[in-house]
């Protein structure tokens, strides 16, 4: 048995004066801001670093993307009354965010204040469509986020492997916010 060979360090991510920033009244944000700005630099490393971790061989750019869209996926998931499901890929980002319990906590308080819980289910394609991930994506978008497309393919790709061995089912799926963001009233 071979001993994992410890990734190479990615040079940190940093923010450049002019980047967006979240517009936040006492803790809680108030309107869509680049995924990348919803943690700071120390805290978008450590979650990055947590993917790397659980993915031998991955490129740090690579785990950056996904850690970025994971962000988006709950951004736009901490404001939208349908369930959404995240892609295979995009949930190894959701699993590193959560396991830094304190930093998730805090970022799905300022995300809209309901607590964004994480239940996975065994991989099982047949109880997922491609469908399910376009319509999340569909809704990121509107959100006014931007995905990258090779992160959110259906959940029989296997283009990106990555450690996680969970899946989310449709809008009744086990993605469940408390509390619930209320539907929003067409004027």
């Amino acid at each position: 048995m071979s001993t994992p060979q410890p990734h190479p360090v990615p040079p940190p991510c940093t923010s450049k004066q002019g980047d967006p920033k979240p517009a936040v009244t006492g803790t809680t944000l108030l309107e869509p801001v680049t995924p990348r700005a919803l943690l700071s630099d120390a805290e978008f490393n450590g979650v990055m670093h947590t993917v790397l971790d659980n993915n031998a061989g991955m490129e740090p750019g690579l785990a950056s993307r996904i850690v970025t869209d994971a962000l988006a996926f709950l951004a736009t998931a901490a404001r939208t009354p349908e369930g959404l499901v995240p892609s295979r890929v995009v949930d190894e980002g959701w699993h590193a965010l959560v396991l830094n319990t304190p930093l998730y906590q805090s970022l799905c308080m300022r995300l809209g204040g309901g607590f964004i819980h994480h239940v996975p289910e065994r991989p099982n394609p047949g109880a997922r469509s491609h469908g399910d991930v376009e319509r999340t994506v569909a809704a990121i978008e509107a959100a006014g986020y931007s995905v990258d497309a090779d992160l959110w393919r259906g959940p029989e790709d296997s283009l990106i492997t990555v450690a996680a061995s969970c899946q989310h089912s449709g809008p009744e799926g086990p993605i469940v916010i408390i509390p619930r963001p209320k539907p929003k009233v067409s004027e």
